[in-house]
């Protein structure tokens, strides 16, 4: 991980509530992660901007500077640390909001330590070591080279119409996390309404088609019911 000890991921905990910020860095040193906490939301942005973390816990509501405003603007002076933002704002809207912004996951109030430790070393796994994003991804055996375009599954290559390779690195990026049908039609369509189409299911359908290599094997890519899709690794 660029700029941090090898043996410890740094990462920034910003929480103005004493008691999450204890619980939050006890949480993560538990987990073998080295913790530095601000409670403002202008010494947060600060660290953040001048440190060097592998990873940034962002609260959503901060009595100073909103989370989003801090996440925009470390996105628009070119700092890609992960951010995952920790908020007791628990509605779809508000999460496609934090993911908009820039943050890479977002966790719910009150939270579990595991799935916070799990959250957090997947981002840290799927971030280019060089922090810019174009590292290959991979899940089992299918690869996503964002430097270059190349889609692979198995060692085939895979063809991919430009929406269907929008679609797949988008979902790629958020591995293991439901991705909603709002958050793909910003994503990919660029669309700001739960348009009333199925474009979403036709395409979803035909990039299972052809990541499975037209059936040969799994698709990887599950809906879940009322929810939306997720992109995991097969059993």
């Amino acid at each position: 991980m660029h700029g941090a000890s090898a043996s410890k991921p740094r990462v920034l905990v910003v929480e103005d509530d004493r008691c999450a910020r204890i619980e939050v860095s006890a949480a993560l040193e538990d987990f073998g992660f080295e913790v530095e906490c601000v409670p403002t939301g202008f010494e947060g942005l600060l660290r953040a901007t001048n440190g060097e973390f592998d990873a940034v816990v962002l609260d959503r509501m901060l009595p100073d500077i909103d989370g989003l405003s801090i996440l925009s603007t470390l996105r628009n002076i070119g700092k890609q640390t992960p951010v995952l933002i920790l908020s007791a704002l628990d509605a779809v809207d508000e999460r496609v909001r934090g993911l908009r912004a820039g943050g890479d996951d977002y966790v719910v109030k009150p939270f579990d330590a595991l799935e916070l430790n799990a959250r957090l070393k997947a981002l840290l796994r799927r971030r280019s070591l060089n922090g810019n994003g174009s590292a290959v991804m991979r899940i089992d055996d299918l690869t996503l080279d964002p430097a270059t375009g190349d889609v692979r599954r198995a060692g085939h290559a895979v063809e991919l119409k430009p929406r269907e390779y929008k679609l797949l690195e988008f979902m790629m990026r958020h591995v293991g996390q439901v991705v909603t049908r709002a958050m793909l039609l910003e994503a990919v369509w660029n669309y700001h309404f739960n348009a009333q189409t199925n474009v979403i299911d036709m395409h979803i359908s035909n990039l299972r088609r052809k990541i499975s290599l037209n059936g040969r094997t799994s698709a990887l890519i599950v809906t879940v019911r009322n929810a939306g899709y997720i992109i995991h690794a097969s059993a």
